[in-house]
């Protein structure tokens, strides 16, 4: 007879706890109780763009955490996981009929916020939603650091390395209109199928092609301003690995291994030249989603301090433990299908809704008690 597999209601808590951490990472980086628009153009913060409030044909806009809750509820939300640089719109011009309930004192418009066919509900460069009740292929999507758009790892044009949560990836339009980081690509970028190295003497593909948007010059160009003064800068890495004589077969989008930003160079013409694309935030390593969702997990820690549930399970016998462990996934399938709803629905979960959730859980438990009670 074969030794019974066990788990221990403790291992189903961790389990859980984990996949919990990292759904609230996103939002724990963020308030929930107060506008964000007093501390400006907010570095990175969790985002929605209401359709009921801004319908498709409206202007863009983006309403932070807080405002979702409080100005938003009921109301059919796009979740926009996270932008950089933004600052909160509710109630502002493009709200002709709200007015921000925390924080009503705004501009009539961000002039710096940056929108995107995200903030209407599609995504990719297929222009689809997501969930997407259309498509049957399961497919995960990956937030472009440049864009902040999110695609199917099927769209990318690249083979889809693993660890990716561990990696940052810039997608192929972003890269073209870079051109300088198809440099930095064939020497830091994660190596897979769409990134193949080539002498500088070989800059055939496969079929023997020259590739269109290859250039002699590795296509790094100076900042006009600059131009005439490249050789006070010799210690350019750029330049450095331009002299390499290496090209990538520029295609595809491109991932980059954990602290590539880095070994950037940041000498004052590269500076410029990131500057002018609007890009200078590749030099801030603070600036990666992953940053951000260590504060929120740090910040959610904090706040929950001392679990006492999972030190009180080591002193319970093995029948309390299975009582409990019932319980408990019979409250975690019917907490999955309370909230599948909202999922359906396309609506935001409120604190409101899930103390609600708790009430009629506490009202049958009780009714269930009373019944055995009277069974005994």
């Amino acid at each position: 007879m074969c030794e019974e597999h066990t788990v221990s209601l403790v291992d189903v808590l961790e389990e859980d706890e984990e996949l919990e951490e990292e759904a609230s990472a996103v939002l724990a980086g963020s308030d929930s109780d107060h506008c964000s628009y007093p501390q400006g153009y907010v570095k990175r913060q969790a985002l929605y763009a209401c359709s009921t409030c801004t319908p498709k044909g409206a202007e863009a806009a983006g309403v932070c955490l807080a405002c979702s809750y409080k100005c938003h509820e009921g109301h059919d939300l796009f979740e926009l996981y996270t932008k950089r640089n933004f600052r909160c719109d509710c109630g502002n011009r493009k709200f002709t009929e709200l007015q921000c309930k925390l924080h009503p004192d705004k501009d009539e418009v961000n002039s710096l916020n940056k929108y995107s066919h995200n903030f209407f509900g599609v995504y990719c460069t297929c222009s689809r939603p997501y969930p997407d009740p259309d498509d049957q292929v399961e497919d995960e999507m990956i937030q472009c650091v440049v864009c902040e758009d999110w695609l199917h790892g099927r769209h990318l044009g690249c083979v889809v390395p693993d660890c990716v949560e561990l990696q940052e990836m810039i997608c192929e339009s972003c890269m073209n209109k870079n051109p300088f980081l198809w440099t930095y690509a064939t020497h830091l970028a994660v190596q897979h199928a769409a990134v193949q190295v080539k002498v500088e003497n070989g800059l055939e593909d496969s079929k023997g092609n020259i590739p269109n948007n290859e250039k002699e010059d590795d296509d790094v160009e100076e900042p006009s301003c600059k131009r005439s003064r490249v050789e006070e800068v010799p210690n350019c890495k750029l330049r450095q690995l331009q002299a390499l004589g290496q090209k990538t077969v520029q295609s595809g989008a491109v991932f980059w291994p954990p602290a590539w930003r880095s070994k950037l160079c940041s000498c004052n013409t590269c500076q410029e030249r990131l500057s002018e694309a609007n890009l200078s935030f590749l030099l801030d390593e603070s600036d990666t989603v992953l940053t951000y969702e260590n504060q929120g997990k740090n910040n959610e820690q904090r706040q929950q301090g001392h679990d006492v549930l999972m030190s009180a399970l080591d002193n319970l016998n093995r029948v309390q433990q299975l009582e409990i462990i019932h319980g408990y996934n019979d409250m975690k399938a019917e907490l999955k299908d309370f909230l599948q709803r909202f999922a359906a629905d396309g609506k935001v979960v409120t604190p409101d809704d899930i103390r609600q959730f708790f009430e009629q859980q506490s009202r049958k438990r009780r009714r269930e008690d009373s019944r055995h009670f009277y069974s005994t």
